[in-house]
């Protein structure tokens, strides 16, 4: 138990310890060094979550359970119990697992595709960071540090989006980022106050263990509260509006929220919480219903849009919708055995689509794309593996995992099935979007960007990408600096995507549903005493009649696209105008961004410019500040208009007052 301790806080503080040799050292590090460091400091977590794996392992199922308590920070007896303390059990040891292994390839991605920016080490200060603050928020064996590992998130996805801070609009993105989250980061905070004024603990498995204590009013309020940060985090509907703006930041960035980090946050937190969700089911209701909103909705828009990163975002929101879903409806396993695979393929298509980006000198419009095939033939390989896993195409990765969440959740009956049917259409949009990228970008006739690279040069634009006004001779305002790399010309973004391609073809394969279920029995310690680990249990007609039918729907998404983008592209132009409302819908993006201005952008502007010039003007500097000082003013006027100057006043009017004082003390005697 003691070497699973040790390995938990290894795993934990070497990327904090990257974080600030970078942060700290910068200016004596030089070249590629601030990569290697933070690449180093990863690898070292990750090979110690492994042996954390292998330590907990070890360990009789019934102790798997292991708490690691650094100090008590305050201890009140019937009142506040706040510890530094990490919760290691299998569920955050699979998640450090998968978080720290992609990270480590993203991380070594990042050394080449970033080479030559002039905030390097900066990056990878941030980078190191962010999988702290996800650590931190996995290992948290309390709701104090779940509450600040939570925070730490929205801090370093400001600091990693906004990094090109030179552009306004990765600022504006960073901003809008930060300030959504902040908002999840209120209804964390708020739910965890309900919680614990029924539990009276902070720590997570003492508080499970006296759930029974709350009202059943305030666990509910609390479940809702805890959906709000959920929801934050992993953009799902409302409050989802950031994750397609974040896409200004660096593509290793997006890679990292995407696939190992923020966006699955929420996930884990509704998967962790399951003993309070069990007893609130009308918030695990709102959590499957907005899941499964989000995965539908996210992938109409992913239909339309042009933009590379942005479509691969908007599939991230619809997988998540997925995992969402999933664990709202108690299939905790299916849902984390999705986070998993989807890590491995989401990571690999942002790799691929930064190399597509970077051969096109930062220009992300697929219209702009075409025929890039044969010019990069390694980042074309590693787009089709990524995306025929994204699709659910057996036998890759997501199709395992996608369709053993829409049989477990299936196997919920009532109105779970309609879930079931929205998870299934949204099965065929995604190969339709996804293989409307690959013919888009890799078929047809060539660009001039790919006829230049085909000819052994590297386009360049001859004016930087997305510069600040007046700056557009500053080379660092454009993409992404003074040199940009493709996967066909650096080993380290070959060696990741490689990598990470394999994991999108084989990691599907350790819980091949009804066939293995490694990851089942891996669990089976976090969610033993679930009602629904016990009562969900698809039959094989279910499991398997659903894979074939996802199966079918993938494939058909494919022929779908290849129809209207490649066979006859005017079906896309026909389509595009009998369905223009539609179309107009989606690429508005539902005009989510429109009905949050309207609702609560707008009324907290006047409020804030009402409260400026009317009320602070008025009330407080008139009433409350203004008034007091002309007293004062009034009151030191009058005294110093009988100021004369003159001693002999002052004499007599001390006399006066001095003779006033002893007849008062006569009288009295």
């Amino acid at each position: 138990m003691t070497s699973v301790k040790t390995f938990a806080w290894l795993t934990l503080l070497l990327p904090l310890a990257g974080c600030l040799i970078n942060g700290l050292g910068f200016r004596l590090l030089r070249g590629r060094m601030p990569g290697y460091v933070g690449t180093a400091v990863l690898l070292g977590s990750f090979v110690c979550a492994v042996l954390m794996l292998f330590a907990l392992q070890d360990l009789p199922e019934e102790r798997r359970q292991v708490e690691a308590v650094a100090w008590e920070y305050m201890t009140l007896k019937g009142s506040v119990d706040a510890k530094l303390m990490l919760l290691v059990d299998p569920l955050s040891v699979f998640m450090t697992v998968t978080i720290t292994g992609v990270s480590t390839l993203i991380h070594l991605y990042s050394i080449s595709y970033l080479s030559g920016d002039r905030g390097y080490a900066r990056y990878f200060s941030y980078l190191n960071f962010f999988v702290f603050s996800m650590l931190l928020l996995i290992l948290a064996g309390s709701f104090m540090i779940l509450i600040v590992g939570w925070a730490f998130v929205g801090a370093a996805s400001y600091l990693l989006i906004s990094y090109w801070y030179r552009r306004e609009t990765a600022t504006a993105a960073g901003m809008k980022a930060f300030v959504i989250n902040v908002l999840g980061d209120v209804g964390l905070v708020l739910g965890t106050f309900f919680i614990f004024r029924g539990t009276g603990t902070l720590d997570f498995l003492e508080s499970f263990e006296r759930v029974g204590d709350v009202s059943s009013g305030d666990l509910t309020a609390g479940c809702i509260l805890l959906l709000i940060g959920a929801f934050a985090k992993s953009a799902q509907i409302p409050l989802h509006t950031w994750l397609p703006d974040a896409m200004e930041g660096p593509t290793p960035v997006s890679a990292l929220i995407h696939a190992a980090t923020m966006v699955t946050a929420g996930v884990y937190l509704i998967a962790r919480m399951w003993p309070l969700f069990e007893q609130a089911p009308n918030a695990a209701a709102v959590g499957a219903i907005v899941g499964c909103l989000t995965l539908f909705v996210s992938a109409t828009i992913g239909l339309v849009v042009t933009d590379l990163k942005r479509i691969i975002a908007y599939s991230t929101m619809s997988q998540i919708g997925y995992m969402v879903m999933a664990v709202s409806s108690g299939a905790y396993v299916a849902g984390i055995f999705h986070f998993y695979t989807h890590a491995f393929f989401k990571a690999l298509l942002f790799m691929a689509a930064g190399s597509v980006i970077a051969a096109m000198a930062g220009v992300q419009n697929i219209d702009r794309m075409r025929g890039f095939r044969t010019a990069m033939p390694f980042t074309f390989g590693c787009f089709v593996v990524g995306g025929l896993s994204l699709a659910g195409v057996p036998p890759f990765a997501g199709f395992f995992s996608k369709d053993e969440v829409l049989a477990y959740v299936a196997d919920r009956g009532d109105w779970h099935i309609a879930l079931v049917v929205v998870g299934y259409v949204t099965a065929f949009i995604t190969a339709v979007y996804t293989f409307r990228m690959i013919f888009r970008v890799f078929f047809g006739e060539p660009s001039p960007e790919a006829r230049e690279l085909e000819d052994g040069h590297l386009h360049h634009a001859d004016v930087p990408t997305n510069p600040v006004s007046g700056e557009a001779e500053d080379t660092d305002v454009g993409f992404p600096g003074p040199e940009h790399h493709i996967a066909e010309r650096a080993l380290p973004m070959r060696i990741a995507m490689g990598l990470l391609a394999l994991g999108a073809i084989v990691a599907g394969w350790i819980q091949i549903p009804n066939v293995t279920e490694a990851l089942d029995h891996f669990l089976e310690p976090t969610f033993a005493e679930s009602r629904f680990h016990e009562e969900l249990h698809p039959s094989d007609a279910l499991t398997f009649g659903g894979m074939a039918l996802g199966a079918v729907l993938s494939i058909a998404g494919i022929a779908v696209a290849y129809l209207i983008w490649m066979k006859r592209p005017a079906i896309a132009t026909t389509l595009r105008e009998r369905f223009r409302p539609l179309h107009t819908l989606f690429a508005n993006k539902w005009y989510a961004d429109e009905a949050l201005d309207r609702l609560f952008v707008r009324p907290g502007a006047w409020f804030g410019r009402f409260a400026q010039h009317t009320f602070e003007r008025v009330v407080v500097d008139g009433l409350f500040v203004g008034g007091p000082v002309g007293l004062v003013r009034a009151g030191s006027a009058a005294v110093r208009s009988r100021q004369s100057g003159f001693l002999r006043a002052y004499a007599a009017l001390m006399v006066l007052g001095l003779a006033g004082v002893v007849l008062w003390f006569l009288l009295r005697a």
